[in-house]
């Protein structure tokens, strides 16, 4: 029953965070989380993706990506929010939020 709440909540958080406002957070501090809490060491240091899923550069809306931290159904480890609390989660995805989209495959000069 938790994996299906955790499935509905981040399939919602998907198709509402799109259009939605962007998130409260510090952009500098959860670039420094980011790096210091180990986030970068599967998903990549700008968030693009690695052994882990990309996050960047639509990250989930903060109530999705704060339901998947804190009770993750993948290889993931859960981060309490003792480890990190709903302000430093609401900081990374602010993070997220400023990486921009990778260039056009059309624009990479050695791919065409």
């Amino acid at each position: 029953m938790a994996k299906l709440v955790t499935i509905f909540v981040l399939f919602g958080g998907v198709l509402m965070g799109q259009n939605s406002a962007p998130s409260p957070g510090n952009v500098e501090n959860g670039k420094r989380l980011f790096l210091q809490k180990g986030c970068y060491e599967c998903h990549g240091t700008v968030g693009q993706g690695g052994t882990g899923p990309r996050l960047a550069p639509r990250p989930l809306a903060l109530a999705a990506l704060t339901a998947y931290i804190r009770q993750p159904a993948a290889a993931m480890p859960p981060y309490s929010s003792k480890i990190m609390p709903d302000p430093e989660v609401a900081d990374v995805r602010a993070y997220l939020a400023t990486i921009p989209e990778p260039p056009s495959v059309k624009n990479l000069p050695l791919l065409n």
